[in-house]
């Protein structure tokens, strides 16, 4: 793999430690590690919540940010007045959003929101993932990837300092339905194998995810790149991680094949969000995604070469943190069932 030189040399580390960040969707998955981490570093954090008396779990989230030192600040992205306004007020010089869904096509107006402010010194999108440029889903995966492009170019053509953070997948069993990998505990019953099971993918523990993309931010080789999570020893294929899932059970499992054919049959009934998964589980383990390319461009930076000396979580801790949970009494009582999808004839 050809990976770009590096230089050790970091400046203005002390500034953009204690530089006040915002981070939108700090509720969800990403968002939470990413408040956490900036939460540890000392920095001002600033939550942007949209009000929802409704999302107990959303809610408990902010809360127990809150009570690690967070300011909570309700709002919305697609009210550039209130940004602008937002932005100034409390000094913002780095803003994360991690918003999700309809949310990505109300990034434009943060965009020019922060343009029009001049004072915030890196952005980072809602990427966390692939990288978009490069990744080819089918519908409507593409139509989701060519939003979030959408978002990059216009970061690029009003010269807003970026960072895109490309982390590839969490650290949990990809299931190729809408489960969110972070919701549910690996196969209890069967494992779903796509295609030939061989392609690899990068596992990436949520909370490694906020502690390198701080790293990422605090550092200036980073500006205007974008940041690749590729740590070695995360990188499985499907069939590797059902082995070390059944050693760390202790048992064999029976293993469906989930085809190329049923991912792409169940893309095209264009069923959002289990459509827009399906479609971006076939680019991975179908396409190989991850892993077909190599960062040999001018903005390519690789995680592990910027930080040696960090380690990341090994994908065998985290399963052994799911087994734990397995091991719980209540979750003796439940059963993870893989529904196998067959097309209507």
């Amino acid at each position: 793999m050809a990976l770009p030189f590096v230089s050790p040399i970091i400046t203005n580390a002390s500034s953009a430690v204690s530089a006040p960040i915002l981070i939108i969707g700090a509720a969800g998955f990403i968002g939470r590690f990413i408040a956490e981490a900036s939460l540890a570093s000392k920095r001002p954090t600033y939550l942007l919540v949209r009000p929802s008396p409704t999302e107990t779990k959303r809610n408990n989230v902010v809360k127990a940010l809150e009570e690690k030192g967070a300011t909570t600040i309700f709002g919305s992205i697609n009210d550039r007045d209130f940004m602008e306004k937002m932005l100034r007020e409390h000094g913002i010089e780095v803003v994360v959003s991690t918003v999700g869904g309809a949310g990505i096509l109300d990034q434009p107006i943060l965009v020019e929101a922060i343009k029009a402010v001049g004072t915030v010194k890196r952005f980072l999108p809602s990427e966390f993932g692939h990288d978009i440029d490069r990744a080819d889903p089918v519908e409507p995966g593409l139509t989701f990837y060519n939003e979030k492009r959408k978002v990059r170019r216009l970061i690029e053509a009003l010269g807003i300092p970026y960072t895109y953070i490309c982390c590839n997948s969490i650290a949990a069993w990809p299931y190729y339905d809408n489960h969110h990998p972070s919701d549910v505990l690996p196969p209890l019953d069967q494992i779903p194998i796509y295609g030939d099971g061989n392609k690899k993918a990068y596992f990436i523990d949520g909370v490694d995810i906020g502690k390198f993309t701080l790293k990422a931010i605090e550092d200036s080789r980073t500006i205007n790149k974008c940041v690749h999570f590729r740590p070695p020893n995360n990188c499985l294929s499907i069939n590797e991680l059902g082995s070390l899932w059944e050693k760390k059970l202790n048992r064999a499992l029976p293993r469906v094949t989930i085809s190329e054919d049923d991912l792409l049959a169940i893309a095209k009934e264009n069923d959002l969000p289990r459509s827009i998964v399906a479609a971006l589980t076939h680019d991975i383990f179908i396409n190989g995604c991850q892993t077909n390319f190599c960062l040999d461009q001018p903005n390519d930076l690789e995680v592990t070469s910027l930080y040696p000396d960090i380690p990341f979580k090994s994908i065998s801790d985290c399963f052994d943190e799911f087994l734990v949970k397995v091991s719980h009494p209540v979750c003796k009582e439940l059963k993870v069932v893989v529904l196998v999808y067959k097309p209507q004839n």
